[in-house]
């Protein structure tokens, strides 16, 4: 790994019951061990590479010791196979692991997009290893794909328009054939310069920009990894989640986080995103309903059977219920940047997420 690890950084390999993780932290501090801890979990097709400046940020101006973990089928991390029939539980669980051999008595958790569902499904199993959370451009509580109205409202019995089977087949094949180029609009670093940030948004630095390609491409490929399997439908699309693989985990037939709003122990929430998310969104552009109701997927059976899934909504609902039921969050909406808040606006991110960590001791 030493061709991606930013000078400061340094990795190393933590086994667990369950598995042997990739964690990076700052170079002169032991991920194991007393204190304050922050773990950061990265989001679906990339690692925990993309946290480097964030860590670094927080080992210069913090007393909180930044960790972060490669996710399985992600990094250098085991790449099992992940059973979506669990939802997210195989990587919550895997941190739960990691947590616990690391010693961390409670633990500040970030996830970003993905990460943040696999941060608050840790939450309502652990509420009280729980210091924090901030969730970076999260997924929808109830999933990505298929569901309706703030309360998730699932639009079909088995999940249609969800899972693996909405994923780009010549996305999928860039990432299996390593492709790092920028030749066709769906290899991984034109995917990553036109969704992953906001479009024209953010003058990566190139070095920067290789190893955010590597975090993608890192990416295990195949139905018990990225995308997964998938079923057919009856429903519009004609697609349905299968029971192998990563998409499939964010299906509503078993994805569902909710519950954090009726949990007795509510640690403070800062909600980081853009207003130009193009992933993450009331109008996402990978939400199958919405590309439905541009024309894009034909047959969209129309907005009153398949609406596109309001995906900030249904967040800002739950954590609206979470601060009634007690608890308390803060929404930090960055102009101008997409679905990666701590890469476009990497100061201002620092600076939010080291405010939010001073008031939650």
């Amino acid at each position: 790994m030493s061709d991606v690890l930013l000078p400061g950084i340094a990795a190393t390999r933590v086994a667990t019951p369950r598995l042997v993780q990739s964690v990076l932290h700052p170079e002169g501090t032991q991920p194991a061990g007393p204190g304050e801890a922050v773990l950061f979990v990265h989001g679906n097709v990339s690692s925990s590479l993309f946290w480097q400046p964030t860590l670094l940020a927080l080992a210069d101006t913090g007393p909180v010791r930044p960790l972060a973990v490669d996710l399985r089928g992600f990094g250098d991390t085991d790449p099992l196979p992940v059973d979506a029939r669990r939802g997210v539980r195989d990587w919550a669980d895997d941190v739960a692991a990691l947590v616990d051999t690391l010693g961390l008595a409670r633990v500040h958790l970030v996830g970003w997009s993905m990460g943040a569902g696999v941060v608050l499904q840790y939450l309502l199993d652990a509420p009280e290893r729980v210091a924090s959370i901030a969730l970076v451009a999260p997924v929808s509580p109830y999933g990505f794909g298929g569901t309706a109205g703030t309360e998730g409202r699932r639009l079909s019995e088995d999940g249609a328009g969800s899972g693996a089977g909405a994923a780009n087949p010549a996305f999928v094949a860039a990432l299996a054939a390593g492709d790092t180029t920028a030749d066709t609009p769906a290899s991984p670093r034109s995917v990553l310069r036109a969704f992953y940030v906001a479009p024209g948004a953010l003058p990566l630095d190139p070095q920067l920009e290789d190893v955010h390609v590597a975090a993608m491409l890192s990416t295990r490929t195949g139905e018990d990894h990225y995308p997964g399997d998938a079923a057919p439908s009856a429903t519009w699309p004609g697609t349905a989640p299968g029971q192998r693989g990563v998409l499939n985990t964010l299906a509503p037939t078993v994805f569902d986080v909710s519950g954090i709003a009726g949990l007795p122990h509510k640690p403070p929430v800062l909600w980081v995103r853009g207003d130009a998310d193009a992933i993450v969104s009331d109008t996402s552009l990978f939400d199958l309903a919405h590309l439905g109701s541009l024309g894009a997927v034909p047959g969209w059976p129309g907005p009153e059977v398949c609406p596109p899934q309001p995906m900030v909504t249904q967040t800002r609902a739950l954590l609206d219920c979470y601060a009634a039921g007690g608890g308390s969050y803060r929404e930090l909406v960055l102009p101008g940047v997409g679905h990666s808040p701590h890469v476009e606006r990497p100061q201002e991110f620092v600076v939010a997420l080291l405010e939010h960590l001073d008031a939650a001791r």
